[in-house]
């Protein structure tokens, strides 16, 4: 028989939730204060952005997020800090 452990999803948390906690943060001070033409030119530009991104900026941010998803289920499911 297998032993499956099940973690309750908290509630929303900006330590958690992998799209703010890195590559968002990053798209957002790359996009800050551009102004597009249409929705190709933004498309273009970020589509170019994420292929410009080095492995490590991805692997860098999953490792931390593995530290913040630890850090979260020793302390219950309340707030991490940084």
């Amino acid at each position: 028989e297998q032993l499956t452990l099940l973690f309750d999803h908290p509630a929303y948390s900006p330590d958690l939730a992998p799209s703010d906690f890195h590559l968002l943060r990053k798209l957002s001070d790359f996009l800050g204060g551009k102004r597009f033409g249409s929705d190709e030119e933004l498309e273009n530009a970020v589509t170019t952005w994420l292929n410009e991104l080095a492995t490590e900026d991805y692997d860098m941010g999953i490792l931390k997020l593995v530290d913040r998803y630890d850090k979260c289920l020793s302390v219950g499911d309340d707030y991490v800090e940084k």
